[in-house]
C-alpha cells in the first residue's frame, strides 16, 4: 500500500520525502522492522519509540511517523547504511492516534466489514465477550473474539498478552476475522486500551456498559479518570449503532450522556429495556426470567444474572430470534475461571474465580453465602504486586465480613514484597476477621491448608487469578495453576 494511504484522517504537522513509496508493512516495535516497514514511534507509559527510529531504520524501515524528530537522525541513518533520501519521515500531532489510524488504513478498515460489538466496565467484560462468542457461535455464526483469556478467529485461538491488543495486532485480527468469513466480533475494552487510543477509528456496532467500581487508579490516578476513559467508547458512537448500559449502576445513565447511538439499558432492580429476575437458584445454576421469558442457566449469582441479561439484550439488539437466544443460552456453560467449581471429599467444594475488586470480591462471596454452605465459605485471595493499593484492605474488610475462614496469600506480587502485601491487606481486617484468618505466602500452601482443613459441606473460594496459569514473581513469570492445585489435592485426599 503506498504511503500516503496509510495517512488517511491522520493529522500531520509536517513530511519530508517521497510519500508515494509502497509500504509492506507496519510496526509500533523497531525489533519487528523489516525491509520496506514503516515504524510508528510511540511513548509509552514505559518506553519512548522515539528512541528507536535509528534501530527501525538499520532493521529496514524506510517510512518513520514520530511526533519529533531526533537530532541525531543523520548520523542514526548514516549507521545503518542508509542515506536521507532513503527514509521518508511524517511528523504527525499525536502519535497513539496515528498508529490506530494507519492500522485501521494498512488492513483497509476492517472493523467496516464486521458487527463490532465492544463490552466495557469494571467486572463483567471477559464473561459477557465471551459468552456472546459461544451463544453467537451455537446459533450459527462465525464469530471473533479478543478478551483477556483468549482471542479467537472463529475456531482458531490465539494467546493474548492484553485485554485489548495494541493497534496494529488488533486491526490485524479483525482484517483475519474478515477473510475467514466471521460476520460478528466481540470484545473486551479495557479503560487503558480506550486511554492509549488503540480502538481509534474503529467502527462499533454496539457497545455495552457493565459497571464501574475502583480499580487501576495506579494507572488512571482518579476516579474521574477512570470513568471519563470508559465514557469515550459511548461518546464516538455512531447514530447507527447501540448502546446497551446496566442502569442498575449509578454510572449506566452518566455513559450515555451525549451518546448519539440508540441507547438501551439491562437491571435486575429498576425498569429497564431487558430486565431479569431470579426465580431459584443452587450451586448447579439458576432459573432466570429475563423480559418475562425464564431460562435456566448454569451460572450461579446475582452477577452472573446481569451479565447474562447484556448477552440477552445484545443478542436481541444484534438481530438474533428471542426463542432460539434462550434455548441457546441455556447451553451456555462458565467461562474460564469465572465460578469454576471442584467438588471434593466430605461435599467440599473449591470455586476459582478470578475477583480481584473489592465489588467482585464481594459479589461472588455474597453469591456464595447465598447457597448457604453447611460448612460455611473459606476463602483464598490477595492482592497483585505494583497495583492500586488502596483496595487491599479494601479486600481484607470484605472477606472479613462474609468468610468463616480467610487465608491470605500471595497473588502476582511482581516486583513488590509478598509479605508487605499481605500485612496491607491485614490493615483492613478487624479483630474478628484476623483471628479466623491465617497468613500463608506460598499460594500453593494456602490452597492446600484451605482444602486439608476444610470443614464437611464448605466451600472454598480461591480468588484473584481465575484463568491464570502463572504467577508473577519478582518479575518473573512461573507456571501456577490454581485449578491445578485444587484437583491434585482433592484427588490426593479422594486416594
Amino acid at each position: 500500500m503506498e504511503l500516503i494511504d496509510l495517512l488517511k484522517d491522520v493529522k500531520t504537522t509536517e513530511s519530508c520525502g517521497n510519500q508515494h513509496k509502497e509500504i509492506a508493512a507496519i510496526c509500533t516495535d523497531s525489533r519487528n522492522c523489516s525491509e520496506g516497514s514503516m515504524f510508528i514511534a510511540v511513548k509509552g507509559a514505559e518506553a519512548d519509540g522515539h528512541k528507536y527510529i535509528g534501530s527501525a531504520i538499520g532493521n529496514g524501515a524506510t517510512a518513520i511517523v514520530c511526533t519529533e524528530i531526533p537530532e541525531s537522525i543523520e548520523e542514526q541513518i548514516s549507521n545503518a547504511g542508509k542515506s536521507l533520501n532513503d527514509i521518508t519521515f511524517i511528523k504527525v500531532q499525536d502519535d497513539r492516534s496515528a498508529a490506530a489510524l494507519v492500522a485501521r488504513n494498512f488492513y483497509r478498515d476492517p472493523s467496516r466489514n464486521l458487527r463490532l460489538v465492544g463490552v466495557t466496565g469494571t467486572n463483567g467484560k471477559t464473561s459477557i465477550a465471551t459468552l456472546l462468542y459461544n451463544l453467537f457461535t451455537k446459533l450459527g455464526y462465525c464469530c471473533g473474539l479478543l478478551s483477556t483469556i483468549a482471542n479467537y478467529v472463529g475456531e482458531k485461538r490465539y494467546e493474548t498478552q492484553n485485554t485489548t491488543p495494541g493497534p496494529v495486532e488488533l486491526n490485524r485480527l479483525l482484517a483475519e476475522m474478515v477473510d475467514a468469513g466471521c460476520e460478528f466480533c466481540f470484545m473486551e475494552v479495557s479503560s487503558h486500551a480506550l486511554d492509549q487510543q488503540r480502538t481509534e477509528g474503529l467502527h462499533f456496532t454496539g457497545a455495552v456498559f457493565t459497571n464501574l467500581t475502583h480499580d487501576h487508579l495506579d494507572y488512571h490516578k482518579s476516579f474521574a479518570n477512570y470513568l471519563k476513559c470508559k465514557k469515550s467508547l459511548f461518546d464516538t458512537l455512531a447514530p447507527e449503532a447501540f448502546a446497551l448500559v446496566n442502569t442498575d449502576d449509578r454510572n449506566g445513565n452518566v455513559m450515555v450522556q451525549n451518546c448519539r447511538a440508540s441507547i438501551n439499558s439491562y437491571a435486575c432492580r429498576n425498569e429497564a429495556t431487558f430486565k431479569t429476575r431470579i426465580i431459584e437458584k443452587t450451586i448447579e445454576g439458576m432459573l432466570l426470567k429475563i423480559n418475562g421469558k425464564e431460562v435456566w442457566c448454569r451460572f450461579i449469582g446475582q452477577h452472573n444474572a446481569y451479565n447474562l441479561t447484556a448477552v440477552y439484550g445484545v443478542a436481541v439488539l444484534l438481530g438474533a430470534k428471542e426463542d432460539e437466544t434462550i434455548l441457546a443460552m441455556s447451553q451456555l456453560t462458565s467461562v474460564a475461571g469465572r465460578l469454576e467449581y471442584f467438588k471434593g471429599a466430605n461435599d467440599v467444594i473449591a470455586a476459582v474465580d478470578y475477583a480481584h475488586t473489592p465489588d467482585a470480591l464481594e459479589n461472588v462471596l455474597k453469591t456464595l453465602k447465598e447457597l448457604e454452605p453447611a460448612g460455611g465459605i473459606c476463602c483464598v485471595f490477595g492482592c497483585g504486586g505494583n497495583r492500586d493499593k488502596t483496595k487491599r484492605p479494601e479486600m481484607g474488610a470484605i472477606a472479613g465480613k462474609y468468610a468463616q475462614r480467610i487465608i491470605v496469600t500471595s497473588d502476582n506480587p511482581r516486583f513488590e514484597d509478598p509479605v508487605e502485601i499481605i500485612k496491607e491487606i491485614r490493615e483492613g481486617m478487624d479483630i474478628k476477621a484476623r483471628a479466623k484468618s491465617l497468613f500463608i505466602t506460598d499460594r500453593e500452601e494456602a490452597i492446600r491448608t484451605a482444602i486439608l482443613t476444610a470443614q464437611p459441606g464448605s466451600i472454598i473460594l480461591v480468588a484473584g487469578k481465575g484463568h491464570e496459569d502463572y504467577q508473577i514473581i519478582n518479575g518473573v513469570k512461573h507456571h501456577f495453576d490454581d485449578k491445578e492445585i485444587i484437583q491434585e489435592t482433592f484427588a490426593q485426599q479422594m486416594a
